[in-house]
């Protein structure tokens, strides 16, 4: 015999329920999530030096994560090579900004075209060339390229915000975005956003995703950046649209290799691709936006 009162058993019979499956362990995901969490805001708090460690950690994790799922799916790409140079192109970010960085990436790129034009060496012709090389210059821009603009947000300020302030904020909206849009699409997504790509990504989810980025945008603008709270709205809905993309384009890429995640390192969420996909191309848009806040704002 049920011993729940009538009200409790109202209330559980009005309780919305969830229109599709978590797909995901949450207390696992929370748990991870929260020690992420603590991870980002210590080294934001220690400054550059441990933020500049941490990015370029994460980096190497992803590369090494990607470069190793290709190679399982006969793509022949240098992954120590790799992994060394977007090492490299983020900690040489630091002392020569982002002229550091460009020559670092394009020294890759010419190792990469060379090295992989000798691979059979100078009488046997290489395989698939044109594939491999293409596919590995995507992985140095996907990666460390524009994970080294999240490095150097932390060297980055206006005159009325630190670096530090525009780390959390791009950092939280796209957490928001995700979360809203997970929430959202749990309880109501119905209608897919492009499922040819993403199956389980909906418009209602996306949806979600652009409230909570918006808000939280608007919210941290103001109170972090000192800026008024409809250009933090006009900034959550940008890293909303960027973090979404960035979902899509690894959706694509794992689709397009036959696989879920890109490895099970971190409970409940997949492989460490699977939580930068969102954040990349937002750092890099974030530090456009605070490159331009740091010449056109007065404080």
């Amino acid at each position: 015999m049920s011993n729940a009162q009538p009200g409790e058993k109202y209330s559980r019979r009005h309780l919305p329920k969830p229109k599709n499956d978590a797909g995901r362990n949450l207390p696992a995901a929370i748990g991870v999530g929260v020690g992420l969490g603590a991870l980002v805001i210590g080294a934001v708090w220690v400054g550059p030096w441990a933020w500049y460690t941490v990015v370029s950690l994460a980096v190497a994790g992803g590369m090494w994560e990607v470069l190793s799922r290709l190679r399982e799916h006969s793509f022949y790409i240098p992954r120590t090579l790799l992994v060394i140079s977007g090492v490299a192109m983020v900690w040489l970010s630091r002392p020569f900004g982002s002229s550091g960085l460009v020559a670092v990436y394009v020294t890759s790129v010419l190792l990469l075209m060379f090295g992989r034009l000798f691979h059979n060496g100078r009488h046997r012709p290489p395989i698939n060339y044109l594939r491999d090389m293409s596919v590995g210059i995507f992985v140095l821009t996907w990666i460390p390229l524009f994970g080294s603009f999240a490095a150097m947000l932390s060297l980055q300020s206006t005159p009325v915000a630190s670096g530090s302030a525009a780390i959390v904020t791009f950092m939280l909206c796209v957490v928001a975005s995700d979360s809203g849009g997970y929430i959202a699409g749990v309880m109501f997504g119905s209608h897919p956003m492009a499922p040819a790509v993403s199956p389980k990504k909906s418009w209602e989810g996306f949806a979600g995703s652009i409230v909570f980025g918006v808000v939280t945008g608007a919210l941290l603008v103001q109170f972090l950046l000192n800026q008024d709270w409809w250009v933090g709205a006009l900034m959550g809905l940008g890293l909303v649209f960027c973090a979404t993309l960035g979902d899509l384009v690894e959706s694509q890429f794992k689709r397009e290799l036959g696989i879920k995640d890109m490895s099970n390192i971190l409970p409940g969420h997949g492989g460490i691709m699977d939580r930068l996909d969102g954040m990349l191309p937002s750092a890099m848009v974030t530090w456009v936006a605070m490159s331009f806040l740091a010449t056109n704002v007065v404080g």
